[in-house]
């Protein structure tokens, strides 16, 4: 027994060291060295005598481990940061390196991971692109520009801190060696699940089995992630165990003991892993995987411990900032909670079933319904905390999905090695594929189509993640105690009959206790987010502009702020709003421009966004460490499923010094699912030609200034409400007759701020509203 405790807390500690590495960043360890020295030395000449000898020898044990994982972690940091790419901003660049990781393509944009002889790099380009898979070399030319901020992090954990814009194009070259061949087998498995199958459900195939979701429609991955079925797009930990727990109960039917059983998941994973490419991501997910069924399988809750604490540190020593990233959270939370509570579960859902026999089809149907609710509740706090919303369809969905997910991951992994053999047909595994895959996209259609399909739920700290995983447990405990009539807080440990009311009510009380905790956090969290799915407010700041877009799904973003002394920073706390996820700031004029200078340092934005630059406006983003981006036409700014494009100015051509800045406002199209809002901001549609099609509404250029042509927008666009932002009693004469005319001709009806105050729009699946505060 010692034996294994000594293991136990020399792994725990070398995992706790190498993810406490990344809170330095790689930095120089100051005492680290010479303390472990001292620990080490203690641990040497320490002998364990009695219970308290032996627990201060455990303790110098992981003191030395966790020193040991710290050191190790910086090492891995500092190597990874030197492969970066290093430039100015407005730098520019050219490179040729090989494609590290899969495209993400959205509305126009390509992004890629290069890494070159140079270091690696963001590569951002415009469309048309062609196909870049894994392993491709290529040649970017552009311009080296920092990354926002709330990106940044993100990009570190590749070891990249640049992002080069410009254009990219592919030289025909492969890499060689290791990953070449892995490469190949990846290209192999791709393109057998692509053979005699309908484009969508072949790019779904590669999503399950290859992680490879860049050629899957925006709406259908938007389906999945309001549906709570987006981890199936994405290979992870919690995919390969599903699988694997779903092939028990057959490896068991078919006579097999546990070891051999366990033998058996192993080898499919490691075949699974080296089919599929072995990426970094499809590593960590075979990693997780592979703890997770012996985890399941191990007979004893420290061999259980102990796997998962080898998946850890195997992970986190490999890259030791994905502990930051939300896929690792979630995947280690989903295996973590199947291996705790999917037993509970399943003895929950076979005692109000009754019992089924061992490897019949209903045991496994009960085995893997409990095993999604596990996953399901086990990353819904996390989901709150880094997405600040859950899909309320998650559980529903999943358990609807749940018996074509594990056939259609099966099937896809068979097609993909029969692809390696050539000649060998993968026709009749992709014909069965097609037909599950195409059912798990319905019922994801299905359940993203309610409007409380995702939920807004914000848990800004971790004490709250904390406190919900807390509320969990109590409230499984406490279900667990209803039906077997005892509580079971520890595994195997039940608490006596007469304790049993004093259990479930203090289970009860710490439920409430930790729920309101929780709400109170969340409802103070900000905006309260509207429960339709988009909230368009039109703000009344006077004579100028300001939209306020809130997405269910995602923080707000702000266009324009009207002037400056509009108390723009109070308008927002009266909308709820304490942090943005952009303030784009349309052109640089007082009466658009000036109220987002005011807030700048007073609310949280996460970027600046702008056309032209402004260096007053630039300078204060900066001072309140603001990252500030640059758009123009084809450029896209996102919060949730909100999508605000870009559609002037044209790209490449910078305002002429002196000239008139409303020649050269942004214009852009806000949608969300399908609803979309033309937004004009100063820019007269008789000197900015744009062609958005058709739109729902239309936001009047200049406050409804004399616009030439007006009339054919309006004909292009058949908007059915106009919006003008204008001051009561202006000297402008704004809006002008002409313009209302002109919006009458085409019965398009007309809100304004002057005679109607904050035009508010929610917009749901079933429609959107219009209301006016005036």
């Amino acid at each position: 027994m010692a034996r294994i405790d000594w293991r136990f807390a020399a792994l725990g500690g070398a995992a706790i060291g190498v993810a406490l590495s990344s809170l330095g960043g790689g930095a120089d360890l100051g005492l680290t060295a010479p303390l472990l020295a001292i620990a080490a030395v203690l641990l040497v000449i320490t002998r364990p005598a009695g219970r308290s000898g032996l627990a201060l020898w455990m303790s110098l044990v992981g003191i030395v481990a966790a020193g040991a994982g710290l050191v190790e972690g910086s090492a891995r940091l500092a190597a990874i940061d030197r492969g970066a790419l290093r430039g100015g901003a407005g730098e520019g660049a050219s490179v040729i390196g090989f494609v590290e990781g899969v495209p993400r393509r959205s509305h126009g944009t390509v992004r890629v991971r290069v890494r070159a002889p140079r270091g690696r790099v963001l590569v951002e380009a415009r469309e048309p692109v062609g196909e870049l898979p894994i392993g491709i070399e290529v040649r970017a030319r552009g311009r080296l520009r920092p990354p926002p901020p709330d990106y940044a992090g993100y990009l570190r954990r590749f070891g990249i801190r640049l992002i080069l814009e410009g254009s990219i194009e592919p030289t025909g070259r492969r890499r060689g060696g290791a990953l070449g061949l892995v490469d190949a087998v990846r290209q192999r498995a791709d393109r057998a699940l692509g053979r005699s199958v309908p484009e969508r459900e072949a790019a779904l195939a590669r999503g399950f089995v290859l992680g490879q979701d860049d050629r899957i429609d925006q709406a259908t991955v938007d389906d999945f992630k309001r549906s709570g079925l987006a981890h199936l797009l994405a290979v992870s930990g919690e995919n390969v165990l599903l699988l694997a727990l779903l092939a028990t109960p057959l490896l068991a039917l078919a006579g097999l003991g546990l070891r051999s059983r366990l033998a058996c998941i192993l080898v499919l994973i490691a075949l699974y892993v080296a089919v599929t490419g072995a990426s970094p991501s499809i590593q960590r997910a075979g990693v997780m995987g592979a703890a997770g069924v012996v985890a399941a399988l191990a007979g004893r809750p420290r061999s259980r411990a102990y796997a998962l604490l080898l998946a850890a540190f195997v992970t986190l020593a490999a890259n030791p900032r994905a502990s930051g990233d939300p896929g690792w959270q979630l995947s280690f939370a989903a295996v973590l909670g199947i291996v705790l509570w999917a037993p509970q579960l399943r003895q929950l859902i076979e005692r109000r079933l009754a019992p089924s026999s061992p490897g019949s089809v209903r045991s496994a149907l009960i085995e893997g319904a409990a095993v999604t609710i596990a996953a399901t509740l086990a990353t819904a706090p996390l989901m709150a905390h880094d997405f600040e919303a859950v899909p309320a369809a998650s559980l529903p969905a999943n358990l609807m999905a749940l018996p074509a997910v594990a056939p259609a991951m099966w099937l896809g992994m068979l097609a993909s090695i029969a692809g390696q053999v050539p000649g060998l047909p993968v026709e009749p595994f992709n014909w069965l594929d097609s037909l599950l895959l195409a059912y798990i996209a319905q019922v994801a259609h299905w359940w993203a189509a309610p409007s409380w399909a995702l939920v807004p739920l914000r848990l800004g700290s971790w004490p709250a993640v904390a406190g919900a995983y807390a509320m969990l447990a109590l409230g499984l405990a406490t279900a667990s105690a209803l039906v077997h009539r005892r509580v079971a807080l520890t595994p195997g440990i039940p608490l006596r009959r007469g304790r049993r009311g004093a259990a479930l009510a203090l289970a009860a009380c710490c439920c409430l206790a930790l729920g309101l905790l929780i709400a109170g956090g969340a409802a103070g969290a900000g905006a309260p987010a509207p429960r339709t799915g988009l909230r368009l407010e039109l703000l009344d700041v006077g004579q100028g502009d300001a939209i306020l877009l809130q997405p269910a799904d995602g923080l707000p973003i702000l266009v324009d702020g009207g002037p400056h002394g509009d108390d723009l920073r109070g308008i927002l706390a009266g909308q709820g709003v304490d942090r943005l996820a952009a303030a784009v700031v349309t052109h640089d004029q007082a009466d658009h421009a000036g109220g987002i200078e005011d807030i700048l340092g007073a609310v949280p934005v996460q970027t600046l966004v702008y056309g032209d630059p402004s260096p007053p406006l630039l300078r204060a983003a900066s001072a309140a460490g603001i990252g500030a981006v640059h758009v123009a036409e084809g450029s896209e700014v996102r919060s949730g499923s909100l999508r605000v494009e870009v559609l002037w100015p044209p790209r490449g051509e910078p305002a002429v010094p002196g000239a008139d800045p409303n020649l050269h406002a942004i214009v852009a199209v806000a949608r969300w699912q399908g609803f979309s809002a033309l937004l004009t901001a100063d820019a007269e549609a008789e000197s900015v030609p744009v062609d958005p099609g058709p739109v729902d509404v239309l936001k009047v250029a200049h406050h409804g200034s004399a616009d030439a042509g007006l009339d054919g927008l309006l004909d292009r666009s058949g908007p059915r409400l106009a919006l003008i932002s204008v001051g009561a009693g202006n000297s402008y004469g704004h809006p002008t007759a002409e313009t209302l005319a002109k919006l009458a001709r085409h019965h398009v009806p007309v809100a304004r701020t002057d005679l109607d105050g904050t035009v508010e729009i929610d917009v749901g699946d079933g429609g959107w509203t219009v209301k006016r505060s005036h």
